[in-house]
């Protein structure tokens, strides 16, 4: 496996993967992420990929310098994969880009319909600083309100 930083061409791999990831989240109406949204990502902040031993897109995640802090989200691993380490890898090579960039801090959202992550995050060293608004990109189902639970960590140097 590896990792690098993506281009413009692997966007549609990318969505794939976003896509596949987080489509058990029924409380949203169509895919997590598209061309237009992937885009404007790609514009402000990179992917970081892990390709197989076939040059196959098998994860990602989303890394934004903003200032000193980093911006993490989201973190997809294709689902046949999921539950092997592989999350846990991408998480900690999108903290040491942003530390790379001169981050100090890393941020993170987790939605409050998804509280099991909290813990997860806990263990690596994320706390809860504060929420957010959640203005998804497609609107959430009837019957679902959600807000972004905001989550830092001070990246330590290397």
């Amino acid at each position: 496996m590896r990792i690098r930083v993506a281009t413009a061409g692997d966007a549609a791999a990318i969505i794939r993967v976003v896509n596949a990831a987080f489509s058990f989240e029924t409380f949203i109406q169509g895919p997590r992420t598209d061309e237009i949204r992937t885009g404007e990502m790609l514009s402000k902040g990179q992917f970081l990929v892990a390709e197989d031993a076939g040059g196959r897109i098998i994860a990602a995640v989303y890394a934004e310098k903003r200032g000193e802090r980093g911006y993490i989200g989201m973190l997809a691993v294709d689902p046949a994969l999921q539950g092997k380490g592989l999350g846990r890898t991408m998480m900690e090579a999108a903290e040491a880009h942003c530390r790379a960039q001169g981050c100090t801090f890393a941020d993170i959202h987790v939605l409050s319909l998804r509280s099991e992550l909290l813990l997860m995050y806990r263990k690596r060293g994320y706390v809860e600083t504060g929420t957010e608004e959640f203005q998804p990109p497609t609107p959430l189902k009837p019957g679902f309100t959600c807000h972004i639970i905001v989550m830092s960590k001070e990246l330590e140097s290397s």
